[in-house]
C-alpha cells in the first residue's frame, strides 16, 4: 500500500471512530428526559412534527419517515416555510421535535414560542442545553458530541450521526410500548423486497394442482419417478388413508436407495419414502419456509392443509430464490 492509500484509510478510520464516539455518548442522553419524551409523543393524539434546517433538516426528514413507518404519525416541516404559512399544517394535539446542533439556528429557535402559543409541547434535540432552542423547549434531549469528524471540525458529521441514532431510539422505543408487531409493520410496507419478506405466504408461491406430484402408498417406485419427472419436481408427496400425507419421497431418498440396492422399480414407494416429513401450510410465511429449507439443508417441502392433513402443494427453493427470499 502506498502512502496516498494509507492516508485515505487513516482519514476514513478517523471518521468512523469519531462518529462511534458521538453515538456512544448518547448513553448519557438516555435518562429520565428521554423516557419523558417517549411518553409525551405516545400520549399525543396528533402527529409528531419534525423541524430542522440544513443537514439537521435532512436528519429530521429521515426521523419523520422512520416514525411514520413504525406506527407514529409524523411529518417534516421546514422552519422557514412554517414561518410563511405552513404553520397551518399543525394541529393543537401535535408534538414538535426540533433539531439543531447549536440550538441557535435562527429560524428553528424562532419557531418555538409560536408553536407553544398554539399549545404544542416542544422536544429539542441539541448539543447545547443553554441554547435558545433548549431554553424554550419542554424537554431537551442532549447530544454529547465533542467534535465533528471532519478535519476542521465544522462539517456536520458526528452530530448528524448522533441525531439519527437518537431518532431511531425514539422510534424503536415507541414501537415497543405501542406493541407495533410484524403484522402491523407488514401492512405499512406492502411493496419491494421488504414487502415480500413480510407479506408473502407459502400459498402464494407453492406449486399446486398439476405441478404438485402426489402418489399413494401402494403405488410403485416407477410411478413415483414418473410423477416427479412429469412435474419436473425433486420430490413427490405420498398419501395414505383419507388422502392424508404420510410420507415424502425425494431425489435424495432415491440416491440412498440406489446405494443400498433397494431401488426396484416395482417396489411400493411406502417402503422407500421418508415417513412423517417436515411440512408447512399455505398460511405459513414464505420467509419461514425459506428459513426451514436453509436450516435443514433441503430442496423443498410438502405443503399440507392444516385442517385435513392432505397435501395441497410443494414449496421449492427455486421459487424462493426467484422471489429473493433465499
Amino acid at each position: 500500500m502506498n502512502a496516498r492509500d494509507a492516508q485515505i484509510l487513516k482519514a476514513a478510520r478517523g471518521v468512523i471512530e469519531a462518529e462511534s464516539r458521538a453515538v456512544g455518548g448518547l448513553r448519557k442522553t438516555l435518562d429520565a428526559a428521554f423516557v419523558k419524551a417517549v411518553r409525551l409523543i405516545e400520549s399525543r393524539t396528533g402527529k409528531a412534527v419534525l423541524l430542522g434546517i440544513g443537514k439537521s433538516g435532512l436528519i429530521a426528514r429521515k426521523i419523520a419517515a422512520t416514525l411514520s413507518s413504525t406506527g407514529t404519525r409524523s411529518v417534516y416541516l421546514h422552519p422557514v416555510e412554517s414561518l410563511h404559512g405552513d404553520l397551518g399544517m399543525i394541529a393543537a394535539d401535535d408534538v414538535a421535535i426540533a433539531l439543531s446542533y447549536s440550538g441557535e439556528t435562527e429560524e428553528t429557535a424562532k419557531l418555538v414560542p409560536l408553536l407553544k402559543r398554539q399549545g404544542l409541547p416542544v422536544i429539542a434535540i441539541t448539543n447545547n442545553p443553554a441554547s435558545r432552542l433548549a431554553r424554550g423547549a419542554d424537554i431537551v434531549l442532549r447530544l454529547h458530541v465533542s467534535a465533528e469528524a471532519c478535519p476542521h471540525g465544522i462539517v456536520p458529521t458526528s452530530s448528524t450521526t448522533a441525531m439519527l441514532a437518537l431518532g431511531d431510539a425514539l422510534a424503536v422505543s415507541l414501537m415497543a410500548i405501542n406493541g407495533f408487531d410484524k403484522n402491523r409493520f407488514a401492512r405499512l410496507h406492502p411493496g419491494g423486497n421488504l414487502g415480500k419478506l413480510l407479506n408473502l405466504k407459502v400459498g402464494d408461491l407453492m406449486r399446486k394442482g398439476g405441478s404438485n406430484p402426489v402418489v399413494k402408498e401402494s403405488d410403485t417406485l416407477a410411478k413415483a419417478l414418473d410423477a416427479m419427472t412429469f412435474t419436473k419436481a425433486g420430490a413427490v408427496s405420498v398419501t395414505g388413508a383419507g388422502g392424508k400425507l404420510t410420507g415424502y419421497f425425494t431425489d435424495g431418498d432415491l440416491r440412498r436407495c440406489l446405494r443400498k440396492g433397494r431401488a426396484a422399480l416395482e417396489a411400493p414407494v411406502s417402503g422407500l419414502m421418508t415417513r412423517g416429513p417436515l411440512t408447512v401450510h399455505p398460511e405459513t410465511m414464505a420467509m419461514e419456509a425459506a428459513r426451514l429449507i436453509t436450516e435443514k439443508q433441503i430442496d423443498n417441502l410438502p405443503v399440507t392443509d392444516k385442517r385435513t392433513g392432505r397435501p395441497v402443494g410443494m414449496i421449492d427453493e427455486r421459487d424462493l430464490l426467484k422471489e429473493g427470499l433465499l
